[in-house]
């Protein structure tokens, strides 16, 4: 169950995070906009999600969870602010990451798809 919930996660963190990405493959059809517009509201539950379920599924699949908490990470950017004492350490991370946000993003679609089967 843990398994599903979590390439759940992946696929929808996927869409948020690669969405410039999707749409340049997408062309005119704008669907993954109208899927990002669904979606974009629940952007903190879906990052702690996948930070949570990845910890719970750590070792069954390292690195694709490894990947998911990374994902999980550039999805809570915006709610760090309100955790003081891990604020700075978490922003810095979040800097690093945000030039391969695309990259992850499509990382956790493909992960997803690979958990659901």
């Amino acid at each position: 169950m843990i398994e599903l919930l979590l390439a759940i996660a992946n696929i929808s963190g996927g869409i948020l995070l690669g969405l410039a990405t999707l749409d340049k493959w997408d062309g005119e059809h704008n669907f993954f906009y109208k899927i990002a517009g669904v979606l974009a509201p629940f952007d903190t539950i879906i990052g702690l999600g996948l930070i949570i379920l990845a910890i719970l599924e750590f070792w069954d699949g390292l690195l694709f969870n490894v990947v998911s908490i990374l994902g999980g990470i550039l999805l809570l950017t915006h709610v760090f602010g309100k955790v003081p004492a891990l604020e700075s350490s978490l922003r810095k991370l979040s800097a690093k990451l945000m030039p391969f946000k695309a990259i992850i993003g499509i990382g956790l679609i493909v992960i997803g798809v690979i958990g659901i089967f």
